[in-house]
């Protein structure tokens, strides 16, 4: 049996990485936070280090400040990088290895709750579909509102309800998803602790089911953590799922230069899409 799946499958690693604000803006820039540093050379060439030791054919990129900070450390010879066009400094995007076919959809704009005219407004969730031989995979990257890790649906504090309104609209989504019958993956810094009970996850779960690929694990990174950065798959994708694929790939470096590199770890697993 193993042997005829692989005649019949191609494997894809696909992973989400948050860069910790990944620009080349100087610090005092006014779009960006007094704390935010300004990364040098050195530090371009290990993230480019560690993009090549992560090999993934598909990342999630969260908190990249245009195409040309992301080519410093995805080269653009080997992936195709999109970027959603929002003006703000922390977009999201993707990098795509080349042969691997790419239709950008409508950004889903909407996860920006707050508006393009407000002081800080929220990212919005970039949109594409993914083409393999005959496998179609429909992906979501997203970066939601902070500050509601695990409190419940019902708190007013803490940024819950933003959260709460951004998970409405992704469910709306993965229904759209769910009745056309394609195969998906939401990805990205969702800012929760999911689990397979957390109320968030519940309301997605019930209009169109999903693997959690990050459930019951926590995350080794910068000395162990619990996951905020998830890899949801739907419809056909939960079947895609390779076993024990979920890795986190952590750094070597002191905790003292983690913000030369980033506070998220990159976090991946393995689909064999069928062809």
């Amino acid at each position: 049996m193993a042997v005829c799946a692989s005649a019949h499958a191609k494997t894809i690693k696909l992973a989400t990485w948050n860069l910790d604000w990944l620009t080349q803006r100087p610090p005092g820039d006014p779009a960006l936070p007094s704390d935010v540093g300004r990364r040098t050379d050195t530090d371009f060439a290990r993230l480019a280090s560690y993009a090549r030791h992560l090999n993934a054919d598909v990342v999630a990129l969260e908190e990249i400040d245009g195409p040309q900070v992301a080519a410093r450390v995805f080269p653009p010879e080997r992936y195709q990088l999109i970027l959603t066009p929002d003006a703000i400094v922390q977009r999201t995007g993707i990098a795509v290895r080349r042969g691997i076919g790419v239709t950008v959809n409508a950004e889903l704009s909407a996860l920006n709750t707050y508006g393009n005219d407000a002081p800080h407004p929220l990212r919005g969730g970039l949109d594409v579909t993914l083409t393999e031989g005959r496998a179609r995979l429909r992906v979501l990257v997203v970066h939601l509102k902070t500050g509601c890790w695990d409190q419940p649906l019902s708190q007013r504090a803490h940024s819950c309800p933003t959260l709460l309104q951004q998970f409405r609209i992704i469910d709306d989504w993965a229904l759209e998803r769910q009745d056309e019958g394609e195969a998906f993956a939401i990805l990205g810094d969702f800012n929760r602790r999911l689990t397979e009970h957390d109320p968030m996850m519940a309301m997605l779960d019930a209009d169109a089911p999903m693997m959690l690929t990050t459930a019951g694990y926590a995350s080794p990174c910068w000395g162990g953590e619990y996951f905020i950065d998830h890899i949801l798959l739907g419809n056909a994708a939960r079947t895609w799922l390779e076993p024990s694929s979920l890795r986190v790939m952590i750094y070597r470096e002191s905790p003292d230069i983690r913000s030369a590199l980033s506070d998220h770890c990159p976090v991946s697993v393995r689909l064999d899409l069928p062809v």
